[in-house]
């Protein structure tokens, strides 16, 4: 069975560039008879906003959005990542490392997203503090996949990223160990996530050979950029969606997902627009862009 999932992060309202997204990964689970999971991801508590959880499952239930499985919190879910840790650990396949940021910058190499790590503590920590982060020890091996949007995806983990933090220095698990984690534990197949991540698909496809897990399959939509070319996003002061905008707004995620919805029912009921939506969707006609310009 086709199951898919939406995982926001709580750090502000739904804005138009979430919605895309929700959209895609609804419509898309919807059309191959499959489930669609929610799922928060609150991990990184600092950065978290005060009732943004709440107010992000009420704008999805607002806009017609029915989840197959109850709502999981990343928040409570350490004692599955620990777990997960500890198998690596005692593979021997992560390192404490103790290298500030200073320290990284002085000797990295640039790859795709910033600096690569060059491996100073593999063999144990340089300087020892009380705080230190966790790094995989990544491979020479190519990671290679083919997204259903994209197309095929190369990357070298050791030269493009380098090894790279599962545990963080103030002890919250990382992102790419969370999410490889809650994707199995869901029994996820399906990824549909903006194309702001493409980049990390790689890291979480070699821990899921770490640990064993399904490979899954991938599909990333272009990103919603303003008219300066940055993503939409909270830390920009994306605007929020409006509730009461829903169908109209509906409508004009399918348009910037290549649906082509007539506008015969932009002024239908949210339902009906749900209706032609999953009836008449089609992967195949979404951008390969990596982002467009609203």
């Amino acid at each position: 069975m086709y199951v898919g999932r939406f995982a926001p992060s709580p750090t502000g309202p739904l804005h138009f560039g979430s919605l895309v997204a929700a959209v895609a990964s609804y419509c898309e689970a919807k059309a191959n008879q499959g489930q669609w999971l929610v799922r928060m991801e609150d991990l990184d508590k600092p950065r978290e906003m005060i009732g943004a959880a709440d107010d992000i499952l009420h704008t999805l239930v607002a806009f017609g959005f029915q989840w197959d499985d109850e709502v999981v919190y990343q928040s409570q879910r350490t004692s599955l990542y620990q777990e997960a840790f500890e198998q690596l650990q005692l593979k021997g396949l992560i390192y404490p490392c103790s290298c500030s940021r200073k320290e990284i910058a002085d000797s990295a190499n640039n790859g795709i997203e910033g600096l690569v790590y060059p491996g100073a503590c593999r063999n144990g920590m340089l300087q020892l503090r009380s705080q230190h982060a966790w790094r995989v020890k990544v491979t020479d091996e190519m990671i290679s996949f083919n997204d259903a949007i994209q197309g095929h995806q190369s990357q070298l983990l050791s030269r493009d990223i380098g090894d790279f933090v599962l545990k963080r220095a103030d002890g919250l698990f990382a992102y790419q160990l969370a999410v490889v984690v809650d994707d199995a534990s869901q029994h996820i197949t399906h990824i549909l996530r903006g194309a702001d991540l493409l980049n990390s698909t790689p890291r979480q496809i070699y821990l899921q050979q770490l640990l064993g897990f399904n490979k899954l399959d991938y599909a990333h939509i272009p990103l919603v950029v303003n008219e300066t070319g940055d993503k939409l996003s909270k830390q920009n002061l994306a605007q929020p969606i409006k509730k009461e905008l829903a169908p109209q707004l509906i409508f004009d995620a399918l348009v910037f997902l290549g649906q082509s919805p007539p506008l015969s029912i932009k002024q239908s009921t949210l339902s009906e627009i749900w209706e032609w939506a999953i009836k008449n969707w089609h992967l195949s006609k979404i951008s390969h862009k990596p982002s467009i310009n609203i």
